[in-house]
């Protein structure tokens, strides 16, 4: 296929897709479950109001939000899903109270047919919609006030200092006192109560709740709908079609990728380092220290499941909680994934474009500057944040937000967006020269601005909710953040950089590359882009939403069948001639990012893309097992083998010694790989068995995973998390002794 109408499907492909995206976002915005002016009874009294519910949710966010628990599936999985667990006590304290009232005994004490009875009764109130669009009052019954007056004082002991509620609290991963204000506290648990009602709540003229009848619940009738089925089936469909089709393309037009001519030496063995590429090599040491300070973090956080709010007998939660360990371990993630990336550009920018522009090391020095000032200051914020020392607004702006992967508050945000568009300048100053020239890869630079671009704009997304914004909006943009952002143009970004390297090196040819790189960009985004929609099942929005994502995100999966040609072609190109070997390692973490491209995104994600299978797994440690394998797997691999690769750029004269590197590859590889396969995954599983039995509330219940052969799967993540931890420490030692001279060989 020409380059001309690869070029012409690239740009429909993104008018079309976001065109859509766009269209059915304003659908979510216009069908998002309503918040109340005010919550009455029947008799007239006012329970609370909507700015309560809206500090509630402020007060949520504070404590670490997602990161403490689930609200509609999506967040942290030791302490419960919110929403589904209110709505079983809600649902639980109202049929107690039907049951002592008409048989004078609790529910579960009564036949079947006197529970079939109360349940049809308690279905029919607690379904209907009363919530008064003119006045925007939501009324409920006096009895349901008491019921959820009950599960109020629940909650409130639990997240205060309650004695009898110390056990749970340590199963839950809680420090006594999460939140330390009464009136704070009360508030957070209307934003609860609003949070549940979306769950089970008929939609104006329908007998599908805003949340599609998601969480699973037989007490209120919370079943999986016609729907969810339909589009299940349509989604394997499509999966099938477009894995032929993409088969039957390839096979059509798939040629000799490797050069003619495999240059006897290395081509860019004489490259010239630039001073603002020299000035990248700090970036890359601050990558290996967040790198294993995520690491150590995720140690502590993993532990907590196991012993509660302590540390091997150290109370260690009362200096740094669980929400806190967890948040800082995700960002950490994402700050050194995203900063290895960021600074490969920056390395091979001015080598592209053949000279250091003015000022270019000043740039580059100044946004180093900058991204510790983000780190150390939203890690500052964050912490005060949940010690519960800032009010509202200040934890908007400098604390946390309680959003997954996008925690950091709205300052830190702004300043870390800044810094993406200086960083993109950067890189355009420095590409310009080679844009203007005459050159076979003008295509590839030309689709490697377009991600630059994307990379620095689509960040912007985090900056389309504020502070009171409906979670089911905020929630919206949250994925065009973390699915495009991360998952989307990063990804198109490192493809179009391996190219060019390989280009660069005479190892494949220009027009191989170019035509590959826009095909697979294409196939990518055509799936990616509505497939964002596939976070949102549950989450507030209408059945169209349920209908794209099942469909496209089914097709995200298409490319991955090519994966093995892709590991394949690498295997090839690194032993194309006998200096390749010299990026052997390098090379081998591009194998491993196909590896765990295939089996964490592609089987794992598929595993719980489909409705039906989403609907029972959302919220449960499924979940991880896809969001380590595939965000480590693929872009923390991806990461590495950049950094390794910019490593081996900046001095060929040494050859390095294969032996830490060769032990940190494999160690991390199989620690990945234990750790998923004899912990996290079987947990995922029993926690499914139980949600499709029981439903969701049972699944996250300490109820069930504080059962002794559940902490015993728990413990046995030690075995892969010990093997994986041995690798990063090989692997800083290696980099390292690059600068000291131990990773090279003697002569």
């Amino acid at each position: 296929m020409s380059t001309k109408k690869l070029w012409i499907g690239f740009t429909v492909v993104m008018v079309v897709s976001f065109a859509v995206l766009g269209y059915f976002g304003r659908e979510i915005y216009r069908k998002a479950p309503p918040i109340p002016e005010r919550v009455v009874t029947t008799s007239g009294k006012v329970l609370f109001t909507r700015e309560d519910i809206q500090d509630g949710q402020n007060v949520w966010q504070s404590i670490g939000g997602q990161q403490l628990g689930t609200i509609w599936g999506h967040g942290a999985y030791q302490a419960p899903d919110w929403s589904a667990d209110w709505l079983h006590k809600e649902a639980v304290a109202m049929l107690n109270h039907f049951a002592n009232l008409d048989f004078g005994t609790d529910y579960e004490k009564l036949d079947l047919e006197k529970q079939a009875s109360l349940k049809a009764r308690l279905q029919g109130e607690i379904r209907k919609n009363t919530y008064n669009v003119a006045n925007g009052d939501l009324v409920v019954s006096d009895h349901r006030a008491e019921a959820i007056a009950l599960v109020q004082q629940f909650y409130t002991d639990l997240f205060r200092d309650a004695p009898d509620k110390h056990d749970l609290r340590e199963a839950y991963g809680m420090p006594a006192n999460t939140v330390k204000d009464a009136e704070r506290m009360t508030k957070m648990t209307t934003f609860f109560f609003w949070a549940s009602w979306a769950t089970v709540t008929n939609r104006v003229d329908s007998d599908i709740t805003y949340t599609n009848n998601w969480p699973a619940e037989e007490l209120v009738g919370n079943r999986p709908t016609s729907a969810l089925i339909l589009w299940t089936g349509f989604s394997v469909i499509i999966l099938l079609a477009g894995i032929g089709l993409l088969t039957w393309y390839y096979v059509t037009n798939h040629h000799e990728e490797l050069s003619d001519s495999i240059p006897a030496t290395n081509p860019v063995i004489g490259l010239k380092i630039l001073p603002s590429m020299h000035a990248t090599l700090k970036y890359f040491y601050v990558v290996m220290l967040l790198f294993i300070v995520q690491v150590g973090l995720g140690v502590i956080t993993v532990h907590y499941g196991v012993e509660g709010t302590a540390f091997y007998g150290f109370n260690l939660a009362d200096y740094l909680p669980y929400s806190l360990s967890r948040t800082w371990h995700v960002q950490m993630g994402i700050f050194w994934i995203a900063t290895s990336w960021l600074a490969t550009g920056l390395f091979f920018a001015p080598a592209i474009g053949g000279k250091d522009p003015k000022f270019q090391v000043w740039g580059v020095n100044f946004l180093f500057v900058s991204l510790l000032i983000i780190v150390g200051g939203s890690m500052a914020g964050q912490f005060f944040a949940i010690m519960q020392k800032l009010g509202y607004t200040t934890n908007f702006w400098f604390g946390h937000q309680g959003y997954e992967y996008v925690d950091l508050g709205r300052f830190w945000q702004i300043f870390l967006l800044i810094g993406l568009f200086l960083w993109l300048f950067l890189m355009t100053r420095a590409i310009l020269p080679a844009l203007r020239g005459r050159s076979d890869s003008k295509d590839l630079l030309v689709l490697f601005l377009i991600s630059c671009i994307a990379i620095a704009g689509f960040y912007g997304a985090g900056m389309m909710w504020g502070q009171h914004t409906n979670l089911a909006i905020a929630e919206y943009w949250r994925w065009w953040v973390v699915h495009l952002w991360v998952e989307g143009f990063f990804e198109v970004f490192a493809t179009v950089i391996i190219a060019y390297l390989f280009v660069r090196m005479e190892l494949i040819k220009v027009k191989f590359a170019t035509t590959t790189v826009l095909f697979t960009t294409i196939v990518f985004l055509f799936g990616g882009i509505l497939g964002t929609f596939h976070h949102l099942y549950f989450s507030g929005t209408p059945t169209s939403i349920l209908a794209l994502g099942s469909s496209f995100s089914a097709l995200e999966v298409v490319p991955l069948i090519l994966i093995g040609f892709e590991a394949y072609s690498n295997l090839q190109i690194s032993r194309a001639a006998h200096w390749v070997r010299a990026y052997k390692w390098p090379i081998n973490f591009f194998l491993a990012v196909a590896f765990w491209n295939f089996l964490g995104a592609g089987i794992f994600g598929f595993v719980i893309n489909p409705p039906i299978a989403l609907y029972y797994m959302q919220g449960l440690n499924t979940t991880p097992v896809h969001a380590h394998t595939a965000l480590f797997g693929v872009y923390g691999m991806l990461g590495i083998g950049l950094t390794l690769f910019v490593l081996r750029e900046m001095n060929h004269k040494n050859e390095w010694n294969d032996r830490v590197i060769k032990i940190s590859f494999w160690s991390i590889n199989i620690g990945l790989l234990l750790m998923v396969l004899i912990s996290v995954l079987p947990i995922g599983l029993a926690q499914t068995w139980a949600s499709v039995k029981h439903g969701l509330w049972y699944a996250r219940s300490a109820d069930f995973l504080q059962l002794p052969w559940m902490a015993t799967l728990r413990w046995m993540r030690i075995v892969g998390d010990t093997i994986f931890a041995a690798g990063v420490v090989a692997l800083i030692y290696f980099v390292i002794g690059l600068k000291t001279g131990w990773s090279h060989k003697k002569d």
